[in-house]
């Protein structure tokens, strides 16, 4: 697949234009899921230096992304389009939050066996699962909601 990874609150903590703390397992599972054959692209509201910044942090961690902020690294950023062809976007931004990265990970190894749907996977992923700001995700608090019929 390809994937688009959001940078702060994703990876790090937010601290925009600083770099924040690293977010447990962010960089090992991004990592891995380049082993597993992903090709990750890098894709945040930084730009210019503070791209740079973020682009090297991973770097020195051991991460490489295919592209930062573009499609692929040729791609000339003054003509493309602003839209990213990735097959999933992995953002603190998304419905629900932020997953562990544990889920994150198995959702992703899940849906390439063709076992499941990515909403069905959180929904499944457990009644603690907690995403960052101790928020539950979307799809876990809509399925406790129908459980209780209080909707």
């Amino acid at each position: 697949m390809y994937i688009a990874v959001d940078f702060d609150g994703t990876i790090v903590e937010h601290q925009y234009p600083k770099i924040g703390k690293p977010i447990p397992f962010a960089i090992e599972t991004l990592l891995q899921l380049q082993r597993d054959g992903h090709t990750l692209v890098m894709w945040t509201v930084r730009d210019g230096k503070l791209l740079q910044e973020a682009v090297d942090y991973c770097q020195a961690k051991g991460l490489v992304f295919y592209a930062a902020n573009k499609n692929y690294p040729e791609e000339d950023a003054a003509t493309a389009s602003r839209k990213l062809t990735a097959d999933l976007f992995i953002d603190d931004r998304n419905l629900g939050g932020l997953p562990d990265w544990g889920v994150i990970y198995h959702a992703i190894k899940a849906m390439e066996r063709g076992e499941t749907s990515f909403e069905r996977i959180m929904m499944s992923s457990g009644e603690n699962q907690k995403v960052r700001r101790r928020k539950k995700n979307f799809f876990i608090r809509l399925g406790e909601m129908f459980e209780r019929d209080t909707y």
